[in-house]
Order: C-alpha cells, then structure tokens, then sequence
C-alpha cells in the first residue's frame, strides 16, 4: 500500500458531536414512523452505525451496494445494483443514508430506483457534502459537513479500499491536482 499525505479536516470530537446532533433531528422528524435507514456500502458503513445509535427513536436498518460506471455519452454514468436490500420497502418512509455526495449522479440514479417501490416517503441524509461539484441536483434532508472538492478519507471513505478505519475525515493532499473523475477506485454520490 502507498502511503498517501493526510491533512485533518473533520475530528473526531467533531464527527461525534454532529453525528449525534443529526440522530436528535432525525428522532424529531421520523417520530411515530419506525423509519428505515438505507446504508449505501461500502462507505456509509460507519456514519450508519453511528447514526443508528444516536437516534432514540425506533427504526430499522438495510443496505444497499452499487457500482458506478462510465457510459457512452461525456458525461453519463449508469449504476449497477450490486447488492439489493433485504426489505420492502413499500409505504415506509425510507431515509438514504450516504458518506459523500458530490456530483449527485449515483445518488439521483438510487433515489429514482427507490421511488419505483412506492415508499411512503423518500428522504437523504449525508454525512458529507461536496456542493461545489454538484452536477445533478439531489435534494438532501440533512448534511452533516460541507467540505470542499477535494479527495476525502476517513470514517468509511477510502482511497483503493484503504484508510477506511481513520476515526477522522482526512483531505489526501497529495491527490489535490486529480480532477475528481479520474480520481482511483472512487466514484460517489
């Protein structure tokens, strides 16, 4: 493995402290209606667990994993479900739960897959939000942290499958000159 310059952006103290704050916000919001909480794997892994435990209010979990590609068209991506969830998901109010979104394309793509099963409610929540290289529009919920777009790491993120277990948010500074398209093994929300 190569080792990759880290420059802290998100503590620790910091991730806990937000993330509990947004499982007070989501207990408001879902109070009475026994959610269920969407992982999209690999990276939301440790926000969902996270998350989970911040909120009081009673819901269930599943998960979801889907590959992005590149398609024939500048521009186009498609998503290919590579491992679907266990659960109906008819007339549940079903919160998304991902690690980054950035171009919005993936996210859009599983939003609009979802909406086929007739939940009673659609909803995102991200831990992490890249607005600058917003190509899609995707109405998120609830943001934990605005960051800039940069290559990011830590608390599920990888960079090739590693630096997943940093318990921090990391930009990789030495990857700053990649445009975030050719970035490797990473294509997000």
């Amino acid at each position: 493995m190569s080792q990759h310059k880290l420059e802290p952006i998100i503590s620790t103290e910091r991730l806990h402290v937000r993330v509990t704050e947004m499982g007070r916000e989501l207990d408001d919001h879902y109070r009475g209606k026994n959610p269920l909480l969407v992982a999209i794997l690999k990276g939301s892994y440790m926000f969902m667990a996270d998350l989970s435990r911040a909120m009081a209010e009673p819901h269930e979990v599943d998960f979801i994993a889907t590959v992005a590609y590149a398609g024939s068209e500048p521009d186009s991506s498609g998503v290919r479900l590579v491992k679907d969830m266990d659960l109906d998901i008819t007339g549940r109010h079903v919160l998304i739960v991902e690690d980054i979104v950035d171009s919005g394309r993936t996210l859009a793509k599983i939003c609009a897959l979802l909406a086929t099963r007739h939940p009673a409610s659609l909803q995102v929540v991200t831990l992490l939000d890249k607005p600058e290289a917003r190509v899609v529009d995707v109405p998120i919920m609830l943001t934990g942290f605005n960051v800039p777009d940069r290559f990011v790491v830590g608390y599920g993120l990888d960079l090739a499958e590693q630096y997943r277990h940093l318990d921090g948010i990391y930009i990789c500074t030495d990857l700053e000159e990649t445009p975030t398209d050719s970035r490797p093994n990473r294509c997000h929300g």
